[in-house]
C-alpha cells in the first residue's frame, strides 16, 4: 500500500512530507513499533520524548505529532512522514489497514446444537460445539467461535463477536458491537447468601446483566446478575481480563477497568471513569465522573468527580505522595523517636536525682 494511500484512509492529516516531497511516496508492507522497527513499515511518535527513535528507525514513515522539530528530524533523515493531533490513534487505524482479527465463515457448523426456539440472523458464523437454548436471539453478523454457551433468552446484538469457551447466562442481553473475550462468563449468579442459625441459605439471583452497545470484556472476566434488578455496563465501556463485576453494579459510557479489578455489590460509577489494575471497590460505594484511581488502590466510600485516588485505604494523589514520602522515612524517624525517649529517660534520671540531692540538703 502506497503511504499516500494510508495517509488518505487515515484522515486525520494535519500536514505531510507529501506536500513538499511528493515523489517520497513509499510502498508499505506494516506496521512496527519505532524502537523495534522493520523496514518498509509505518510506525508512530507520540512526543518528543521519544524523539531519539526517529534517528534510528528502520522505519519507512512515521506518524508524528504536529510538531515541526520532529518533522524536521524526519525531513533530514528522509522518511516519508504524516502529522496528526493523536498520533497514537493514527497508528491504531494504521494497524487496522493491514490486520483484522479472525472470523469465522459464515454458516453454522455441524457439531452446534441450537434449540428449534432460538432465533438466529442473517450472515451468521457459529462454530464447533456452540450451544444456544431455548429462545435465544443472536443478531444479524454475529460471529460465535467454539464452544461458546448461549443460556435461555439470553440476547446478543448485531456484529457482536462471542470468542471461545464464553458463557451468556439465561436472560442476559448483549448489545451489538461487543466482544466477549474467550472465557468470560456474562450473568452468572451473584454472590448471595443469607446467614441463618443453620448456615447460610442462598438467595436466588433472578435478576439480569445488560451490556450495552460497544463493551469489550476481557478473557476470564466475570459479570454477575443481581438477586433483583440488573447490573449494567454502559455504552463503550471496556473490561480487562479478569475484571470481576457483582450484582447490582451500574457502570455508566466509556467506563475503563484494568486486569484484575473488583466492584463489590451495588457500586456504581459515572462516566469515564477509569480504575487501574487490581482496585478493589467496596460496596454501593459511588464513584464520580472521571475519576481515576492507581493500582491496587481501595476505594472504601465515594469518590468525588475528577478525583485522583492511589493507595489502599485510597487518598487523593497528593495526599498520598505525602504519605509515601512519609512511609519512606519511618525507619529513621524510629531511631529518631529511639533517641529522643532516651535523651528524655536520661533527663528524668538527672532531675530525680537532682530532687533527691535538694531534699537531703
Amino acid at each position: 500500500m502506497k503511504f499516500s494511500d494510508i495517509v488518505e484512509q487515515l484522515g486525520m492529516a494535519e500536514t505531510s512530507s507529501l506536500a513538499s516531497q511528493p515523489d517520497l511516496d513509499p510502498d508499505i508492507v506494516g506496521v512496527s513499533a519505532v524502537q523495534d522497527s522493520l523496514p518498509d513499515t509505518i510506525s508512530y511518535v507520540e512526543g518528543k520524548k521519544f524523539a531519539h527513535h526517529i534517528e534510528t528507525t528502520a522505519n519507512a514513515a512515521l506518524i508524528l505529532p504536529v510538531d515541526g522539530a520532529l518533522q524536521a528530524q524526519a525531513r533530514e533523515r528522509g522518511l516519508a512522514w504524516v502529522s496528526m493531533r493523536e498520533p497514537r490513534l493514527g497508528f491504531s487505524r494504521a494497524i487496522a489497514l493491514f490486520y483484522q482479527p479472525f472470523h469465522l465463515a459464515v454458516g453454522i457448523h455441524p457439531t452446534a446444537i441450537i434449540d428449534p426456539t432460538a432465533t438466529i440472523g442473517e450472515h451468521v458464523a457459529i462454530g464447533p460445539h456452540v450451544v444456544i437454548q431455548a429462545g435465544a436471539t443472536i443478531g444479524n453478523n454475529v460471529c460465535i467461535h467454539p464452544q461458546v454457551v448461549v443460556y435461555p433468552g439470553a440476547q446478543v446484538g448485531a456484529h457482536t463477536t462471542l470468542h471461545a469457551s464464553c458463557v451468556i447466562h439465561e436472560r442476559a442481553q448483549v448489545g451489538a458491537h461487543c466482544v466477549i473475550h474467550a472465557g468470560a462468563v456474562i450473568g452468572s449468579e451473584g454472590f448471595g447468601f443469607v446467614p441463618t442459625a443453620q448456615g447460610w441459605e442462598k438467595m436466588h439471583q433472578s435478576g439480569i446483566v445488560v451490556l450495552e452497545d460497544h463493551v469489550e470484556v476481557g478473557c476470564n472476566a466475570a459479570v454477575d446478575r443481581p438477586a433483583v434488578g440488573e447490573t449494567r455496563i454502559g455504552r463503550n465501556s471496556k473490561l480487562d481480563n479478569l475484571v470481576h463485576v457483582a450484582h447490582n453494579c451500574q457502570l455508566a459510557d466509556n467506563c475503563v477497568l484494568a486486569a484484575q479489578v473488583g466492584l463489590a455489590g451495588g457500586v456504581e460509577l459515572d462516566s469515564l471513569v477509569v480504575l487501574g489494575g487490581q482496585v478493589g471497590v467496596a460496596n454501593n460505594a459511588k464513584i464520580g465522573r472521571g475519576a481515576q484511581a492507581g493500582s491496587k488502590a481501595g476505594l472504601h466510600s465515594n469518590v468525588p468527580p475528577g478525583s485522583v485516588m492511589m493507595g489502599s485505604p485510597a487518598s487523593p494523589y497528593r495526599t498520598y505522595l505525602k504519605s509515601s514520602a512519609i512511609y519512606n522515612r519511618l525507619p529513621e524517624m524510629h531511631r529518631t523517636l529511639k533517641q529522643l525517649q532516651k535523651q528524655v529517660a536520661d533527663l528524668e534520671q538527672q532531675l530525680l536525682q537532682l530532687e533527691q540531692s535538694n531534699h537531703q540538703e
